[in-house]
């Protein structure tokens, strides 16, 4: 078995779609994790991280061991998540027939690649190196209460997500306050010993981002939900309903930026960098106004994801953007703060 970074790099941009087990056999222990956990989709653990990171350093705060530690940590936590909703999900039944999800990616499970003794296995590992990142975090922060809160909270959303939040339609919510708010403040605060209103704000959105994808896929995944019981938000409010939903969710993203910038004035107008990611976000809304098509486009390449597919895309060229406006910000405020009065 040869290590294949060649791999290593593609699982980590794009879902991989696999059906032959003697390729997946021949895999590195590092590729089967990456593929089976869905790191192309997990990165965005690591855009809220860098967020944070760069809101701390250019508060002057920021220390390399702490923030990469707390990175892998997460990075980890939610491929565990991953790897736990696949197993229960299989469990459960659900993940059956040719469910949605084993349509788009390498499952395991379904197909045989593992057994759930092998996934339990994983899971255990993955959750124990998680757990020792938030074990350090502890230490970091002398045992705040704030980090005993937010490592707290995390664990519940982590073993909950799949069984019974999901089922109650509170999945989406749970994912924009991780990715978005909690994790972004939480790094922030492990980094800074500091709780900032302002980050927390600052965190909507790139979480409103990554919750967009969610409520999309969960669109995408509408009938085949309602049919297995799995009462996600779009099977609890309807289809029509869920697509104004994920529409305002996407427009806020930008309104939050805006305020940001304009009204306690902490980012510079720098930050007005993520408008242009436009043209996605405007995709995105414009396919939203329309239900799911029952047959792909000609040429679509990874049906039965649509809505998601779009929301995804915006969510890689809007956190793109907002990374590097952050970068001009941080330099900005550093370099030249009364190019922005009020900056505080």
């Amino acid at each position: 078995m040869n290590i294949n970074f060649a791999m290593w790099r593609k699982a980590s941009w794009q879902l991989i779609k696999m059906d032959d087990k003697k390729e997946w056999d021949a895999l590195d222990v590092v590729s089967k994790w990456l593929i089976a956990t869905r790191s192309a989709v997990t990165l965005v653990t690591v855009y809220s991280c860098v967020i944070a990171g760069i809101l701390a350093a250019r508060d002057g705060h920021f220390s390399w061991l702490p923030f990469l530690i707390v990175t892998f940590g997460l990075f980890i936590a939610h491929g565990t998540n991953n790897i736990l909703n696949d197993y229960t999900d299989f469990t459960r039944g659900v993940d059956n027939d040719n469910y949605f999800r084993t349509q788009y990616g390498v499952h395991p499970l379904v197909q045989k690649f593992w057994d759930t003794s092998t996934s339990l296995r994983w899971f255990t590992v993955s959750g124990a190196l998680a757990t020792l990142a938030g074990v350090y975090a502890l230490f970091y922060t002398n045992f705040s209460a704030t980090t005993i809160g937010l490592f707290a909270f995390g664990a519940v959303v982590l073993l909950a997500y799949t069984y019974p939040f999901k089922y109650w339609g509170l999945g989406e919510f749970a994912i924009f306050l991780i990715w978005g708010p909690i994790m972004i403040a939480g790094v922030y605060f492990v980094l800074t010993d500091l709780w900032n209103w302002n980050v927390v704000i600052a965190g909507i959105p790139f979480g409103l981002s990554v919750a967009s994808i969610n409520i999309a896929k969960h669109i995408d995944k509408h009938d085949d939900d309602k049919a297995k019981g799995v009462g996600t938000f779009p099977v609890r409010v309807g289809q029509a309903a869920a697509r104004r939903v994920d529409q305002a969710a996407i427009a806020l993203i930008y309104v939050v930026i805006a305020y940001l910038v304009f009204v306690p004035r902490y980012f510079t107008p720098a930050m007005l960098i993520v408008f242009l990611a436009y043209k996605e976000a405007l995709m995105v809304l414009k396919v939203l106004n329309n239900p799911r098509p029952a047959q792909p486009p000609e040429g679509w390449p990874v049906w039965p994801v649509w809505f998601s597919g779009f929301a995804f895309q915006h969510n890689r060229r809007f956190g793109g953007f907002l990374i590097l406006g952050l970068i001009v910000d941080a330099l900005l405020r550093t370099f030249l703060p009364q190019f922005w009065p009020g900056l505080f």
